[in-house]
């Protein structure tokens, strides 16, 4: 049976006829042969040219076409993200003499206005828990990421799973001063890019984030996650799949990153 939709209508003469044509209101059926409106258009005058259909059939046939590429039902247009009413985060702080995260404390309050460094001047995400979308990515545990990055860290991270590519865990979002100055106190004041669901840490235990290193050797200092050996499996490489997708994805690979930090697991739209 042809797929699509049936058009039954009357000859001039009274003959009773019918065509099918490929834009169905519940859908083609599988497996059934397309039959565009060109090609359709085209087979209505061949049959006028040999005489089998007169010229009033075919207007009558165009009519019912052209009603029912109207009436065919449309991709419904996504709609607006409303903005949220509040702002939620848990927020900690990187102290580096403990090599700990400390002062952790719950904010909520109205989403408008938010402080300044609630929200990223380069990417526009921000600290809300409101602003972050969930992931579920099987095999990998759930991650938040910004709203603005979701479709394509999601497209991106589905396609090297089915390529069978070694990555085992992925952290995103989570709210902490990791970066900038010292305070009195040894506290880290800047907050990191995952603060903002803008950044992304790939198989911690397999890519560590190591200190002064200007370049990768020996005399870098391992600070946190596991050991970076390239050529294992899980660990990160310049040249890799996994680093090459992300970075076509508009990403920075924190193992490309100039100074003496080292961030292997790391990705992020700035490369901090």
């Amino acid at each position: 049976m042809p797929g699509g939709e049936r058009f039954h209508f009357n000859d001039p003469r009274g003959n009773d006829l019918a065509i099918w044509s490929d834009v169905a209101r519940d859908g083609v059926r599988p497996g059934a042969q397309r039959v565009g409106p060109l090609l359709l258009y085209y087979r209505l005058m061949r049959s006028v040219y040999l005489g089998n259909l007169s010229k009033a059939t075919v207007a009558l046939v165009a009519l019912l076409l052209g009603q029912a590429l109207f009436d065919a039902p449309r991709p419904a247009r996504a709609a607006e993200r409303q903005t949220p009413a509040t702002c939620t985060y848990e927020a900690q702080t990187w102290n580096v003499a403990l090599q700990r995260s400390v002062n952790a404390q719950r904010v909520v309050h109205p989403y408008s206005p938010l402080a300044l460094e609630e929200q990223d001047p380069v990417t526009g995400c921000t600290v809300c828990r409101e602003d972050q979308e969930i992931l579920e990515i099987p095999p990998l545990a759930p991650f938040a990421v910004c709203y603005r990055f979701a479709p394509q860290v999601r497209a991106v991270l589905t396609a090297l799973i089915r390529q069978g590519q070694p990555i085992f865990r992925v952290d995103g979002y989570r709210v902490i001063r990791s970066r900038g100055p010292l305070d009195g106190d040894g506290n880290r004041t800047v907050l990191s890019n995952h603060a903002y669901g803008a950044a992304l840490d790939f198989n911690p235990e397999q890519n560590g984030l190591y200190d002064q290193c200007p370049s990768f050797g020996p005399d870098c200092r391992l600070v946190r996650g596991g050991a970076w050996r390239p050529g294992a499996p899980g660990s990160l490489e310049q040249h890799g799949m996994i680093v090459k997708a992300m970075r076509e994805a508009g990403f920075r690979w924190g193992g490309e990153r100039e100074g003496n930090l080292k961030d292997f697991m790391h990705f992020s739209v700035t490369g901090d």
